[in-house]
C-alpha cells in the first residue's frame, strides 16, 4: 500500500450517498487514508460515518461486475425483499470493533430489505470455512466476509465459486485475486495507519525511545501491514526509535497484558509501546501499571482502532494517540454489492479514510458521540 502522510487533525467525514466505488467515479480527495480533508463535512454518528478515499495505485484497472466475476454469476436485486446475503464475522462481538461492524451490516441489510443470515467464527478459521459453506447451503446468494486470516479461506472461497456466489471481503483481505476469488476488499490503509503511529510515538518521546511492539494475529494482512509500515517509517524518519522487543499478543487484551508484563521484565528500559490494536493496548496499560510505572509519563503508548475506551485514555493522557479503524462497513459493503450487480462495477480495493485521535481532539470526539 502507499505511504500515508501524518494526519495533523481529525476530520470526521461523511459520504452517505454517491460513495466512490466505481473506477469512473473516483477522483483524488487530496489526502490519503488517515489524513485530514478541509473540504469534508462534519460527521454524525450514523452507520455511514465514513469517507472513502480514492483507491490506491494497486486498485487501478477495470471494475468488477457480475458479468466478469469468475466467468459470470447470476444478477441479483438486493432491494427486492427476497435476496439472501450471508455475513461471516471473524471474531467475538465482545470486541467493540466487531460489535460495531456487525451492527452496521445488520442495520444496512434491514434498511435495504435484504434477508441476512450470519455466523461468527470466534477466531477459528476452520469454523469460518464450515460456517460459510453452511450459509451457502442455507440459500445465501452473496457473501460479505470478514476473514479470520488472509490465507485460510481457500475451501470456503472454492465452494462459493463452485456455486457462483460472489464474496466481498471487508476489513481483512483474503488470498487470491479480485474479481476472480473475491469481488473486492473494503477496508483501511493499515500500512499508512502504522506510519502515523510511528510519527505519533516519535512526537510523544521526543524522537528517542526503546520500544516494545505488540503485533496482531499472524497470517493476516492487518498485522503484516501494521508491522511493516511502522518498521519502514522509523527506519526512514526516526532512527532513534529502537524496537527492543516485538511479540504477538493476537489482538486480545488478555494476551496484551501478559506479553507486556513479560517484555517489561525482560527489557526494563522500555519507555514506549506500539500496539497494533486497542485491545492489546488496553492490556499493555494494565501491565505498565502493575509494574509500578505510569502510562503516559514513564511509558508512552500509541495504538490503532479508535475504540471508546482507548480514546478516553487518549483524552486522559494515558495513551499518546490512537488511529481510527472505521468498522461501520454496512453502507459501503452493500453499496459495493449494488454497484457490482449494476453497470458501474466495483474496484479491487476500496480504502476507507480513518480518523486520528490525539490529545487535541479526543475529548471533543467523545463529547460528540463520534467514537464506537
Amino acid at each position: 500500500m502507499n505511504a500515508t502522510p501524518r494526519a495533523k487533525s481529525l476530520t470526521f467525514a461523511v459520504m452517505t450517498a454517491g460513495l466512490c466505488l466505481a473506477a469512473s467515479a473516483c477522483t483524488s480527495s487530496g489526502s490519503d487514508a488517515g489524513g485530514s480533508d478541509s473540504s469534508s463535512s462534519a460527521a454524525d454518528n450514523s452507520a455511514a460515518s465514513q469517507q472513502v478515499a480514492s483507491p490506491t495505485a494497486s486498485a487501478t484497472g477495470p471494475a468488477c461486475t457480475y458479468k466478469s466475476y469468475g466467468g459470470g454469476v447470476p444478477k441479483l436485486d438486493l432491494t427486492d425483499g427476497k435476496t439472501v446475503v450471508g455475513f461471516s464475522q471473524s471474531e467475538s462481538t465482545s470486541n467493540p470493533f466487531r460489535a460495531t461492524e456487525t451492527k452496521s451490516i445488520e442495520a444496512q441489510a434491514k434498511k435495504l430489505g435484504v434477508k441476512l443470515i450470519q455466523r461468527n467464527a470466534n477466531a477459528d478459521v476452520n469454523a469460518q470455512n464450515s460456517q460459510i459453506e453452511d450459509m451457502i447451503a442455507q440459500g445465501a446468494k452473496a457473501l460479505i466476509v470478514a476473514p479470520e486470516n488472509s490465507d485460510g479461506l481457500g475451501p470456503a472461497l472454492a465452494k462459493a465459486a463452485e456455486k457462483k456466489i460472489p464474496v466481498l471481503t471487508i476489513d481483512r483481505t483474503a488470498t487470491g485475486s479480485a474479481c476472480k476469488d473475491f469481488v473486492s476488499f473494503v477496508g483501511s490503509d493499515f500500512y499508512g495507519q502504522a506510519q502515523i503511529a510511528a510519527d505519533d510515538l516519535a512526537d510523544a518521546t521526543g524522537g528517542s525511545a526503546q520500544i516494545a511492539v505488540l503485533t496482531g494475529t499472524p497470517g493476516n494482512n492487518v498485522s503484516t501491514d501494521r508491522t511493516k509500515g511502522f518498521q519502514d517509517r522509523i527506519k526512514a524518519k526516526h532512527p532513534k526509535l529502537k524496537v527492543v522487543a516485538s511479540q504477538t499478543a493476537n489482538f486480545t487484551q488478555t494476551e496484551g497484558q501478559k506479553v507486556m508484563e513479560q517484555l517489561l521484565q525482560a527489557h526494563p528500559g522500555i519507555n514506549a509501546v506500539y500496539a497494533e490494536n486497542d485491545e492489546m493496548a488496553l492490556g499493555a496499560l494494565q501491565a505498565i501499571r502493575s509494574a509500578g510505572k505510569t502510562p503516559g509519563k514513564d511509558v508512552k503508548v500509541v495504538s490503532i482502532d479508535g475504540t471508546q475506551q482507548a480514546v478516553k485514555d487518549v483524552a486522559s493522557g494515558q495513551l499518546a494517540a490512537d488511529i481510527e479503524t472505521n468498522p461501520r462497513f454496512g453502507p459501503l459493503a452493500f453499496q459495493s454489492l449494488q454497484n457490482f450487480y449494476g453497470s458501474a462495477g466495483v474496484q479491487a480495493q476500496i480504502i476507507i479514510k480513518d480518523g486520528h485521535f490525539t490529545s487535541a481532539n479526543a475529548q471533543q470526539a467523545l463529547d460528540q458521540g463520534l467514537v464506537y
